[in-house]
């Protein structure tokens, strides 16, 4: 493992999860959003250090709902995010939110939106050399959110402006990215 750091040595970014299919035990977890704005100076991966992360649950959640999506984060549930989370150095908090979430079914484009907190929004990167109805993808990329195995959709941020959790920032024109994430657990 030996991904390299951040542009300019250091990443603020708007991260977005959306359960399409998915159980904890016998909670139903389908169709449920997650999103979370993060920092880091460095390489992640190998200096944890300095990960700063706050999470918002979506607030259509249950109590036992929510109470799973926060072990599966937090890493308690173990898989993958168990390691993810362990390079966190500071939770800045987990809220509950109302997060609205797309994804086109061509990968074209995805959303998500917490009303007044997160607008992001990735337009898929093309160009004259791209088939038509492709998008410029790579198989297992350095350091991925979400492990290994999964296509990274590349893409312009239309939109990425937070204002939660101490973070402000608009990024609007920086890079975008649509991972899929396909966890196991208890």
């Amino acid at each position: 493992r030996n991904p390299q750091p951040a542009t300019n040595n250091h990443c603020e970014a708007t991260l977005a999860w959306h359960v399409s299919d998915g159980r904890y035990g016998d909670i139903v977890l389908e169709d449920l959003n997650i999103m979370g704005v993060a920092s880091f100076d460095g390489n992640v991966w190998d200096n944890p250090d300095n990960f700063e992360l706050g999470l918002f649950i979506d607030d259509r959640a249950d109590a036992q709902q929510h109470r799973a999506l926060v072990a599966i984060m937090t890493g308690k549930a173990g898989g993958f995010m168990a390691d993810f989370s362990a390079r966190i150095a500071t939770d800045r908090s987990i809220e509950s939110a109302p997060i609205s979430f797309e994804i086109a079914d061509d990968l074209a484009y995805w959303r998500a939106h917490i009303p007044g907190r997160i607008e992001a929004e990735g337009e898929a990167l093309g160009g004259p050399s791209t088939p038509p109805g492709k998008r410029v993808q790579l198989l297992n990329p350095p350091g991925s959110e979400v492990g290994p195995g999964g296509p990274a959709t590349w893409a312009t941020a239309t939109r990425n402006n937070v204002d939660a959790f101490g973070y402000n920032w608009d990024w609007s024109g920086k890079s975008s990215k649509h991972i899929p994430i396909d966890c196991v657990g208890p």
